[in-house]
């Protein structure tokens, strides 16, 4: 599905504009964009931004309009999602795990479709503390749960290749709502869970 609506974004995104601006880049940083190893560079690159960029023309809350009615009520956490990200501030990736929970009231929804909401919101110029709250937001105002907790933690390039160069670092952040927030006791739970 995922690949499926990666390949439907990509026809919206202006390849050639794209193209044509990669090749001025090569120009002007002193490359010949004709050598065999550029040749093709600019194409690649606008078929990657078609690709790292294809989020932005999806709604991730569609996601989880389909749910099922279930009395479970304690803590669902769906940990390790996997996604990569492009800042927005220097357009180069951060990548890492998010890991979210929530806490139903009376409806659940797939656990893929969980991982899709985080794909889909990280598939755009971001920022992680926007990704972060985006994800949190989406679940409590489409699924309506007793509350919600996302923890993101990754590695920025921006931060790791150029400008202070600190490899290693991640930088962590976190969106808690309802009683995620409010409720001391379930807020321990859900950051404890979060963090094996």
């Amino acid at each position: 599905m995922w690949g499926q609506e990666v390949l439907r974004m990509a026809h919206q995104v202006d390849t050639e504009r794209i193209a044509k601006a990669v090749r001025e880049i090569l120009i002007a940083v002193g490359e010949d964009p004709d050598r065999e190893g550029l040749r093709e560079t600019p194409q690649r690159m606008a078929r990657m931004y078609g690709e790292l960029f294809a989020g932005l023309g999806l709604d991730p809350a569609r996601h989880l309009v389909t749910g099922f009615t279930e009395t479970y009520d304690e803590m669902i956490i769906l940990r390790d999602i996997p996604f990569n990200s492009m800042c927005e501030h220097h357009l180069m990736p951060f990548e890492g795990k998010a890991h979210v929970a929530y806490l139903p009231a009376g409806k659940i929804v797939g656990i893929s479709k969980l991982a899709r909401v985080v794909d889909e919101y990280a598939h755009r110029p971001q920022v992680q503390e926007r990704l972060t709250s985006d994800v949190a937001d989406v679940l409590m105002n489409t699924i309506e749960p007793k509350g919600v907790a996302v923890v993101v933690e990754a590695i920025h390039t921006c931060l790791t290749c150029r400008g202070i160069k600190k490899a290693g670092s991640v930088m962590v952040t976190s969106a808690v709502r309802g009683r995620c927030r409010s409720d001391a006791r379930t807020r321990s739970e859900v950051m404890a869970l979060l963090h094996p």
